[in-house]
Parts: C-alpha cells; sequence; structure tokens
C-alpha cells in the first residue's frame, strides 16, 4: 500500500445530538495532514479531537465540509485507515498472533503470508516472546503494544491514536512512546495521536496542533521536529532542551488560554 497520500480537512463543522440537545463539537477546521507527518493532536476535555478523528476514521460523517484521504472524500471506514484506541479491544479467546492476524484473515491473505507478517510486527513491537499467550496475560502496556501490531499488520496508509498511552503508568508510557517513534521512523506511516499530555505531544509529533474548547477549532499548529531522524538524544536530554522547554509552553498556554470567538 502506498504512503503518498494526504488527510484533506475542509470547512470541516460538526453538531451531534446528546439526550436531545444538539451540540456544537467543532467549527471551521481546515488543515492538510501531509504523507508521513506524526501529528500531536492536543486540547482541552471535550474540545472534539475524539470527533475529528471519528470523522477522519469514517465512523462518523461531517454535519459541513469535507474529509478527503488523497482526492476521495471518506464516507466510511477503509483499510487505508487504522485506528488504534484508548482500550486495546482485544478477543480475549485468541492468541496474541491470531490477534494480529485477524484482519488480513478476514481479507483473505494466505495463512503463511498472514503469520509472516503477524510475527514481523510482534517483533517490531517486543512481543515476538508472547505470541501464543492471551491477551489477558499480558500487562496493559503489552496489550496496547498488541494493539498498535494488529494495526500495522494491515498497512493503512494512515494511523489514527486516540489517547492510546492515556491509561499507563508512566514509565510504561515512556517506553512505548519511543517504540512508537522507532516503528514511525521505519515504516514511514502518517500519524494522527490524540493526547492531554504536552509533553507527550511535543515529544512525539513532528507537527502539534492544539484545539480550543467546544466547538473546537484549530488555534495552534506549529512544526515539532524533536522526533525527527538524526544524530541519537536521549529522551532526558531532548527534554531539556530549550526550544523543547519553549515549544512546551507555547503549547500548555494555547491549551489553558480562553480561545476568543474571533480566533476561528
Amino acid at each position: 500500500m502506498t504512503h503518498d497520500r494526504s488527510v484533506e480537512i475542509r470547512g470541516l463543522s460538526h453538531w451531534f445530538t446528546v439526550k436531545g440537545s444538539r451540540v456544537h463539537a467543532l467549527d471551521s477546521i481546515d488543515f492538510t495532514l501531509e504523507p508521513g507527518q506524526f501529528l500531536c493532536l492536543a486540547g482541552p476535555s471535550g474540545c472534539g479531537k475524539t470527533t475529528l478523528l471519528r470523522l477522519i476514521a469514517g465512523f462518523t460523517t461531517p454535519t459541513e465540509g469535507s474529509v478527503c484521504v488523497g482526492d476521495r472524500p471518506v464516507r466510511r471506514p477503509g483499510a487505508d485507515r487504522g485506528v488504534v484506541f484508548q482500550q486495546p479491544n482485544l478477543f480475549p479467546w485468541l492468541s496474541v498472533r491470531a490477534n494480529v492476524e485477524l484482519g488480513p484473515k478476514l481479507r483473505g491473505v494466505r495463512a503463511e503470508q498472514r503469520r509472516a507478517d503477524a510475527d514481523r510486527y510482534l517483533e517490531m513491537v517486543g512481543l515476538a516472546d508472547f505470541a501464543d499467550r492471551r491477551p489477558y496475560e499480558l500487562s496493559g502496556g503489552m496489550q496496547q503494544r498488541c494493539q498498535i501490531a494488529r494495526v500495522l499488520t494491515n498497512d493503512p496508509d494512515i494511523v489514527l491514536m486516540d489517547e492510546p498511552f492515556g491509561a499507563l503508568d508512566a514509565l510504561t508510557r515512556e517506553r512505548l512512546q519511543n517504540e512508537l517513534l522507532d516503528i514511525w521512523r521505519a515504516t514511514g506511516k502518517t500519524i494522527l495521536f490524540i493526547t492531554h499530555s504536552v509533553d507527550e505531544a511535543v515529544f512525539l509529533g513532528s507537527r502539534v496542533m492544539v484545539m480550543s474548547p467546544r466547538p473546537g477549532h484549530i488555534v495552534l499548529d506549529r512544526p515539532a521536529m524533536f522526533s525527527q531522524p538524526g544524530e541519537p538524544i536521549s529522551a532526558e536530554r531532548l527534554r531539556a532542551l530549550p526550544e523543547f522547554v519553549r515549544l512546551t509552553d507555547e503549547v500548555r498556554a494555547a491549551i489553558h488560554a480562553e480561545a476568543p470567538a474571533s480566533a476561528h
């Protein structure tokens, strides 16, 4: 599968109904997610981050505006977009390998190829020795790695990640952040990553965007080149860089600021 298609968001506004009340979730969103970018999207709770991800995934149709992958409008879920949820959602009766193989199996990929692909991604996420275990035998972090391998085995152009590390302890979270960067560099996937953590957004993203409180719109859009390939630097040294601290402060200020109505 090629990885050269951008995600185009144009004039995107969205409303939904909760208990009979109409909620304005997103307002006038415009941006392009370029091929190979690692875009981290941050913002206060309830600002519409997950709604935006669901629209790109094709789970929901926008009220106004358009979502396109390449030149094709998104109207439904597709194999070109893989979603990593906050909870792993693994099938407990299947082994780790069988969970990872499930997508290709449903698509009719032959058994030897499925096995080879699953084993390659299990190796990539550090679960090669746990392929025959059941999900309930794994820690939360290992289950999340399994979910990432399951998505990658389907070879989507775009990986959509909805706070995938939010429920993990700090050490596991940091380990998975580093592993995810390694996977991104190795595969060249386009990633949209939703997070509540300012540090996580700046550490992971090649680009960081901040959304306002509901109705969500973009109030900050900055390049963040700390995760780029190059001279290896430890996470501790990276986080101590003045430019890292500066961008972290800018992102945090944007999240906490009351966005004026004129910011649309």
